[in-house]
């Protein structure tokens, strides 16, 4: 993949196709509530795993439910986000993709870091921060312009519906 220098930030050339970026909002929203989801049914087996271990503990383990959701979200995000696709569950079924300004992989650190920010921004400017993507070039959200990220569709333009 190349990459060229604008503005004193490296950019991978194919992330300057403005066709990457269409209907992205819509479908990181999507993409969201999908995950959401995910993680929620991974609570299931998670939840007893730890009911059981506060039973062997007599109550102890349960404290575990304090974090167990937390947990599990970012278990998932650093297996999928930061992994090979660079995408969630979600994020494949609406075809787009996280990915770094400069063109390197996302690592299983940075996919947790983007989610910790996302949830750090909403808790604290409310999710009106969202608004940032209306502005931004390339719809780029806070936690994407901090961290160098932008999300666009997978694959090649004009290839993808």
């Amino acid at each position: 993949m190349t990459a060229k220098v604008l503005d004193g930030e490296i950019i991978s050339d194919r992330l300057d196709d403005v066709r990457l970026y269409d209907g992205v909002r819509t479908r990181r929203i999507f993409a969201f509530f999908i995950d959401y989801l995910l993680v929620a049914v991974l609570m299931i087996p998670f939840g007893i795993v730890v009911a059981l271990l506060g039973v062997v503990t007599l109550g102890l383990g349960w404290l575990l439910f304090g974090i167990l959701f937390p947990l599990v979200a970012l278990i998932y995000i650093w297996m999928t986000l930061g992994g090979p696709e660079q995408a969630t569950v979600g994020m494949r079924m609406m075809g787009i993709r996280l990915e770094r300004i400069d063109g390197r992989r996302v690592d299983g650190m940075l996919a947790v870091v983007h989610s910790v920010l996302f949830w750090a921004a909403n808790a604290i400017l409310t999710p009106l921060v969202l608004l940032v993507t209306l502005f931004s070039d390339r719809k780029r959200t806070l936690h994407d312009l901090l961290l160098g990220t932008v999300v666009a569709r997978a694959g090649k333009p004009g290839l993808n519906a």
